[in-house]
């Protein structure tokens, strides 16, 4: 069974964009998984396909409506659709790499993407939307946010990856950031690879990447640590 991706949005045309390209766009032509995008306008009931209205107590910029995402959820989503509905919100639960992988392993996603101020609070009730953040700043809408979020995910598909233990080494897969790479020329402006990087002696290459992991982690991401104790 195929990872299939459904995408709410007010453009459409913003999809797959990069996911078209690369790893993700070959899984994409080969069905290793699926995109729709679906354009939110289409479920509006008046002759201007309206999809917003004015903040109820005031207040400056427009809400998406209820009746109208509702509707767009029910067609992408019907009864006995076991995908998650998800709405990307810069209030969300942060984007993990462990709930991406927890996302790769099920049948897909129905991803809502939000515009001006926000989303009418009662369809993220009435539908039971799991809002996700990928990072604590505001983008112009919910769209390059469902890009990353899938592209995340597409990657650890089964067979998208050439290599398979890339994806096992790779920063956070361990609670840790990644290590530093290198590779030819062997010296570079006078800055030569690690001499055990080539000594090939694999334990201790081993040792040395678990040290700059933890050395990079505690400079750059210290609530890492503090999240997930360290394992010898």
């Amino acid at each position: 069974m195929s990872f299939a991706a459904s995408v709410l949005t007010l453009y459409p045309e913003m999809f797959p964009g990069a996911l078209g390209l690369s790893l993700a766009g070959r899984a994409l032509e080969a069905g290793t998984w699926s995109l729709d995008a679906i354009h939110i306008r289409d479920f509006a009931t008046d002759r201007h396909r309206t999809v917003d209205d004015t903040p109820a107590g005031g207040g400056a910029g427009m809400v998406m409506r209820a009746d109208v995402l509702a509707k767009a959820i029910d067609h992408a989503s019907p009864p006995g659709d076991a995908r998650p509905r998800l709405l990307m919100s810069p209030r969300g639960k942060p984007l993990t790499q462990a709930r991406v992988r927890e996302l790769a392993a099920g049948p897909g996603a129905v991803i809502l993407c939000g515009r001006f101020e926000g989303v009418d609070q009662r369809v993220i009730d009435a539908r039971g939307l799991e809002e996700v953040s990928i990072g604590d700043f505001i983008l112009s809408g919910g769209e390059p946010a469902a890009l990353v979020l899938l592209d995340a995910v597409v990657r650890l598909l089964p067979g998208v990856m050439g290599n398979a233990v890339s994806g096992e080494e790779e920063s956070f897969e361990n609670g840790l950031l990644e290590h530093s790479h290198y590779t030819r020329p062997q010296e570079f402006e006078g800055r030569p690879i690690p001499d055990v990087l080539i000594s090939g002696n694999h334990k201790k290459i081993a040792e040395w990447r678990r040290d700059q992991s933890e050395r990079l982690t505690k400079e750059r991401r210290p609530d890492l640590l503090s999240a997930q104790p360290l394992v010898k």
